[in-house]
């Protein structure tokens, strides 16, 4: 068997894996990359594969650094199922639509402001492009096997998000198991990852492979936030996920106001697509942790901002509130609004609350920027700005490792991606050292010959 990485190798974004066995060629996750330019560049490349040579696609979950490429897959020739949980298949259809909506919007904010050296600018893809890729995923429940050629496929709950997957393939000879996105075992929303059960080669997740997450709550970490930005006047603006984050900070805040911990000041979520996700949740309950009464107070806790037009009503109160906005690393969105008329305020918060790619507008501010360029202009940064990591949805490297050693007996060969260098060899070092397997942490581009399989 040939596996070829072709996205996440030393970065944490552009989930691209291919494996070719016994005739088949089956591409696992099929993802945008995300930060620094020379990365966003490569999804204007050309696949290193003819699309329309594979047999099937399999999705690990909807997150747009693995899903964000299939309507790029689909206008390049595919024609073959897409393999993925009902819930992700629910989330790809507002998340892929709205990523195409975007694209096309900032290429027509780009031909006005005639500020792209392309004339015109175009958009990666179109609204229409995702929503045609929509017609070509096949719903595959956790846990239930199907056959792809000799091989079996199936899909175990990783946590992380709602639908998301380990992706676990096996032959008479040996398995082959790709972590996806592993969450967290204590995550105030998402189930446990499962323990593994077939791995003779593993693929896994270095998000955190360089670092724990605080012992600090989350809520107490937001609950201070919070009050002292309110105690100053200030409002708070938090970049989050549309899907996960968005829904884990309502909850936090419900219970925050529920429990007085925190002044008692209007939420707006105002991101319509976060809206949307927070109903799949609702219809999604057996993969998360909460009761009925817990999503309606999740649900409930926001005032809904649904038109651009209340978008830009909330940046007229002069008072303080509390707006959760997408994107999570401000990279596009509403978000990019909000932050042109809050970052400049010293009384007001910015809040991230997960990980930042490199390069992204998030990482460049949780490192301290004094002025961001949103918009074309430079935008000054006086507003406290936080990183609460502790409110990430992905395993930190000792829950990542704990989870490797839920697995029976010590695979042949450990491959670890989605992660920056440092983090990635970081957990390289840790499974080989604390765990005597052998790991490697392959390059873009590179193949690996597996014999057991």
């Amino acid at each position: 068997m040939k596996l070829s990485f072709l996205g996440a190798a030393s970065t944490v974004t552009g989930s691209k894996y291919l494996i070719e066995h016994d005739g088949q060629r089956i591409l696992v996750d099929c993802g945008l990359f995300q930060g620094f330019k020379n990365l966003r560049l490569l999804n204007w490349q050309p696949f290193h594969f003819d699309p329309a040579s594979l047999d099937a696609v399999v999705l690990t979950h909807a997150h747009l650094d693995h899903s964000g490429a299939i309507p790029l897959l689909i206008r390049s020739g595919f024609r073959g199922p897409i393999y993925a949980t009902p819930s992700t298949i629910d989330l790809c259809k507002l998340l892929l639509p709205d990523s195409g909506h975007i694209q096309e919007g900032d290429a027509n904010f780009a031909n006005r402001r005639q500020s792209s050296r392309h004339h015109p600018a175009l958009p990666l893809y179109t609204e229409a492009d995702a929503r045609n890729a929509l017609t070509f995923f096949k719903p595959l429940p956790f846990d239930k096997s199907i056959n792809l050629g000799s091989m079996k496929l199936r899909l175990r709950l990783a946590g992380h998000i709602l639908g998301a997957s380990s992706a676990e393939f096996r032959t008479a000879k040996g398995s082959l198991l790709f972590s996806g996105d592993l969450g967290r075992p204590d995550d105030l929303l998402m189930r446990a990852p499962v323990p593994i059960e077939y791995g003779d080669t593993l693929v896994i997740e270095s998000t955190y492979g360089d670092r724990a997450h605080s012992n600090e709550s989350s809520s107490d970490a937001l609950a201070k936030v919070i009050t002292r930005t309110a105690a100053r006047g200030g409002s708070i603006l938090v970049p989050a996920f549309a899907v996960g984050r968005a829904q884990n900070l309502l909850f936090e805040i419900f219970q925050l106001k529920q429990a007085g911990r925190i002044p008692d000041m209007p939420v707006f979520l105002d991101s319509p697509m976060a809206i949307q996700s927070t109903s799949i949740y609702q219809r999604h309950r057996d993969q998360h942790r909460l009761s009925v009464a817990q999503c309606e107070g999740m649900a409930k806790v926001a005032r809904i901002s649904r038109t651009a037009d209340d978008s830009r009503a909330i940046g007229q109160l002069n008072y303080p509130v509390i707006i959760i906005s997408a994107s999570g690393m401000a990279t596009g969105g509403r978000v990019l609004h909000h932050l042109v008329h809050m970052a400049p305020d010293h009384r007001n918060s910015i809040v991230f609350a997960g990980y930042q790619a490199g390069g992204t507008r998030g990482a460049k501010l949780v490192d301290g920027a004094r002025f961001v360029r949103i918009f074309g202009e430079d935008i000054t940064v006086n507003a406290e700005v936080v990183s609460l990591p502790s409110m990430s949805a992905h395993a930190d490297a000792t829950q990542i490792m704990d989870w490797l050693k839920t697995l029976k007996k010590p695979p042949r060969q450990v491959f670890i991606t989605h992660g920056e260098q440092v983090a990635a060899d970081a957990l390289r070092w840790r499974i080989e050292h604390e765990l005597g397997w052998s790991a490697t942490v392959p390059l873009l581009g590179q193949h690996a010959l597996i014999d057991n399989f």
